[in-house]
């Protein structure tokens, strides 16, 4: 059997964070060797376990990346902090031989380009992945496929009041793939203009015309609908999150894929998308519905 893969994790006072300690010390490909959240927070110098399943698994959280580094180095850093931290970390990690796996929203385009720069330099693998879930990876590729087809697309998500970033980043991610195909969306008729009585009524406007709207509701996980139209016709792709068990397959796919790159990789279709036609991937707590 080979040895498991060294797993660190960033945001581990998160809701995934704590979630992912559990999947991989549960798991025996992986092990995991670190944990650090915020700095100075009450539950830096806790055992991990303890925090996470009420069970003392002999791992001290950190009070800083370095720490993890200088105590118990890892092979990747897993990522669910925020945006600007997690730039900070994965930087840290690539230069420190570490393979950082991010699946933090709202970064910025200039800062996955220096990442990707870092991890070339450096012939070290890196995963930036808007969404672990499978289901959600086909949900972008359904609709970047459905794209060419149709002249009007707004995209609708919705998550859970402590999210902070809007819009999410796997609508920021299939917003930018529809961009991609260099088309534009949504155009008014010649000589008409929409007027937002309320400012923001009608959602974010991207680059290609597509337009995004944020629900934050109590009693919710992650979801995003894809809403085609065309002359007489609706056609939409909607993806549910029921519980966070949808993560794990996506989540091991990558950890395990990313020891394996030179690069930095960026969204988990590159890896499913690539697999064999026979390859199963077991779907858990999430609908995918066209």
């Amino acid at each position: 059997m080979k040895d498991p893969i060294r797993i660190a994790i960033s945001g581990i006072n998160g809701r995934l964070g704590r979630f992912c300690a559990r999947t991989i010390m549960s798991n025996d490909e992986f092990k995991l060797v670190g944990a650090f959240g915020r700095p100075g927070a009450d539950y830096v110098g806790q055992d991990v376990g303890c925090l996470v399943n009420g069970v003392n698994a002999g791992i001290v959280i950190s009070n800083t990346f370095q720490d993890v580094l200088q105590s118990n180095r890892p092979q990747v850093v897993l990522d669910f902090s925020q945006a600007e931290s997690a730039i900070e970390t994965a930087r840290l990690a690539l230069t420190s031989g570490v393979r950082p796996v991010v699946g933090t929203s709202g970064l910025k385009e200039e800062d996955i380009k220096a990442i990707s720069h870092i991890a070339s330099e450096q012939s070290l693998g890196a995963m930036i992945v808007p969404n672990f879930s499978i289901g959600a990876v086909l949900m972008v590729e359904f609709a970047r496929q459905a794209a060419s087809f149709f002249s009007h697309c707004e995209i609708v998500e919705m998550h859970h009041t402590k999210k902070l970033d809007a819009p999410s980043g796997t609508a920021m991610y299939t917003a930018s793939k529809l961009a991609a195909l260099g088309r534009e969306f949504n155009r008014c008729r010649a000589g008409m203009q929409e007027r937002e009585l309320v400012s923001g009524s009608r959602g974010s406007k991207m680059d290609s015309g597509v337009r995004v709207h944020s629900l934050r509701l109590p009693g919710l996980i992650a979801h995003q609908e894809v809403i085609f139209a065309g002359e007489g016709e609706l056609f939409s792709i909607r993806h549910e999150t029921i519980n966070l068990e949808s993560l794990i397959p996506g989540i091991k796919m990558a950890l395990k894929a990313v020891i394996k790159m030179h690069h930095l990789t960026r969204g988990l279709e590159n890896l499913l998308l690539a697999s064999s036609p026979a390859t199963e991937v077991p779907l858990k707590g999430e609908l995918v519905s066209v």
